[in-house]
């Protein structure tokens, strides 16, 4: 129990204590005056110094709540009351209990350089109540009276060294706390950066997708429905200088054909802009049905499988997923002869993990192409989705033995 972690008792003391041990000093000397020798004029003289005392600790009192610490005035009231103590236990070695406040309050009323002076006047004053009075009556006394003064001495040399070390220790705790604060203060400083950048990134992620989109979009316009509809102008064109009707009717189903084919490209586009499956459910919720779906169309054996606490993800990083997952397993029904497939999403701490795997063929990782581009279907364009949120993408595959495809992305949670 220290001084710092009990201000408000340690306050109490200082402001009360001195009286307390006044008034126990006054009691016992009152009750031992005859025993000691006390003469009348003693009595008087003690009676004097006793309501010197209380004045002097009443003023104490008021003086002390404009002091922040040690300075002049303190110290000067503390010899004086040294003073008085000393004169009170001379007459009187039972008031030695109130000449003992000045061993606890010296820490806290003496400046720096008069600390030591006044622990050795107030040990001085104890040691001559302890052998009985003062002053010492022969030379065994004085002998007595010095042996008693060192070991005061001793006791006084030992707290105060206590009292510095408690003090270096308050003072270390202090600026450990505060290199704490300062330290918690950066690393909050440091997550709110970090959710700064994360939201940017997102930001910019979105933005990169819609221009991939774009591009994506414009690539399919071009191969599939711009096609299309040069293709149905020529077969009108053909119509309109045709020789007969079964020639006629012959291009007018071609193009109706193509039409139709036009507008299946058309939706299927519009369809692959968003993922609609994201619309009324969360990622889990859309990965199920994603893979069921999958499974169902395919023939193929499809499991999905959630580990860790499930989250609300950004949309962002919901849609990043979901896209790879798909891509994923159109390759493995495309190119893999896979006849199973495992997709499993993980949550763990402050990540998020989508693991793809199926038992086809397998590929060598080393063997396929590198292509700059970072836009596009496959492999690059998984690992392009994954490093737009700030994620990675590693794939694990060898020929005869299936592939295993990992998408790490932040978990980054749904705006609120």
């Amino acid at each position: 129990m220290t001084q710092a972690e009990h201000p408000e008792r340690r306050a109490f003391f200082d402001l009360w204590g001195p009286y307390a041990l006044l008034a126990v000093g006054v009691l016992t000397a009152a009750g031992s005056a005859r025993a000691v020798g006390m003469t009348p004029a003693a009595m008087w003289a003690a009676g004097l110094l006793v309501a010197a005392s209380l004045l002097l600790q009443l003023g104490w009192g008021r003086a002390a709540r404009r002091w922040s610490g040690p300075n002049r005035a303190s110290s000067a009231l503390y010899f004086v009351r040294w003073a008085l103590g000393f004169v009170l236990t001379w007459l009187n070695p039972f008031f030695a209990f109130y000449a003992v406040t000045g061993y606890y309050s010296a820490a806290r009323q003496l400046t720096r350089r008069l600390m030591l002076p006044g622990l050795f006047l107030t040990a001085a004053t104890m040691a001559g109540s302890e052998i009985g009075g003062m002053p010492p009556r022969g030379l065994l006394w004085w002998l007595g009276f010095l042996v008693v003064f060192g070991a005061n001495l001793g006791l006084v040399a030992l707290f105060n060294r206590f009292n510095v070390q408690e003090q270096a220790q308050a003072r270390t705790q202090a600026e450990t706390i505060a290199e704490l604060g300062r330290t918690n203060a950066a690393l909050q400083q440091a997550l709110d950066e970090n959710a700064a950048l994360h939201a940017q990134l997102l930001v910019q992620a979105r933005e990169a997708g819609v221009a991939d989109e774009r591009r994506r979009l414009a690539a399919e316009i071009h191969d599939t429905i711009a096609q299309g509809l040069t293709g149905i102008i020529a077969q009108l064109q053909v119509v309109a200088s045709a020789p007969d009707l079964d020639v006629a009717r012959t291009h007018l189903g071609r193009a109706a054909d193509l039409a139709r084919h036009s507008l299946g490209e058309a939706r299927r586009s519009v369809h692959n802009l968003a993922p609609v499956a994201l619309a009324d459910d969360g990622l889990p919720e859309a990965l199920k049905k994603t893979v069921a779906e999958w499974g169902e169309r395919t023939g193929l054996r499809a499991e999905f499988t959630v580990t860790g606490t499930a989250e609300q993800l950004h949309d962002e990083v919901s849609a990043t997923l979901l896209r790879i997952a798909q891509e994923a397993m159109s390759n493995a029904a495309r190119h893999a002869a896979a006849t199973r497939v495992g997709v499993t999403l993980s949550f763990m701490g402050d990540e998020v993990t989508l693991d793809v795997r199926d038992d086809g063929t397998g590929f060598d990782p080393e063997s396929l192409p590198r292509r700059t581009r970072t836009g596009g279907f496959g492999l690059d364009g998984m690992r392009a989705r994954a490093e737009r949120i700030a994620g990675s993408l590693a794939v694990e595959s060898e020929p005869g033995h299936g592939t295993a495809l990992s998408a790490r992305v932040p978990l980054v949670r749904h705006d609120r």
